[in-house]
This record gives C-alpha cells, structure tokens and sequence, in this order.
C-alpha cells in the first residue's frame, strides 16, 4: 500500500466531516509521512524508507539500527 509508514505500519484511517449543521460525510485522514533517507553504518550504504514523523522521532531517540531489528 502506498500510504502506509514502513515502521510503524500508520495507515490511512476513516472518518467523517462534521459541518456546523451536523451533516456528516466521509473523509479520509492521512498519516503525515515523509520519505528520507537513513545511512546504515554496518552495511555502509544509505536506504530510504516512507516512514511516520513518529517513527522518526522514534528513529532519531533510539538510532535506525535498532528500530530496524525490532520492526
């Protein structure tokens, strides 16, 4: 799937537009993701994955390697 974080697995929800006299249609909300480059210091090489900006908050806290290897 297109708009699905490769870590965290964040995907598209559904839910409804509200208008001020309560008429309710259908809506999609996306998952904020941002595609970005990570250097993989063990394999020395550079990968890019469409990842969540909470995964790579999680990224940035605990380092790739890591995540990698418990996701």
């Amino acid at each position: 799937m297109a708009r699905v974080c490769q870590i965290t697995g964040k995907a598209p929800m559904v839910g409804n537009n509200v208008s001020h006299a309560n008429n309710k249609t259908k809506r999609r909300f996306l998952p904020n993701l941002q595609s970005r480059r990570f250097w993989i210091e063990e394999e020395n090489k550079w990968i890019r994955l469409k990842v969540s900006t909470k995964a790579i908050r999680t990224i940035d806290k605990n380092g790739i390697k890591s995540v990698l290897d418990n996701s």
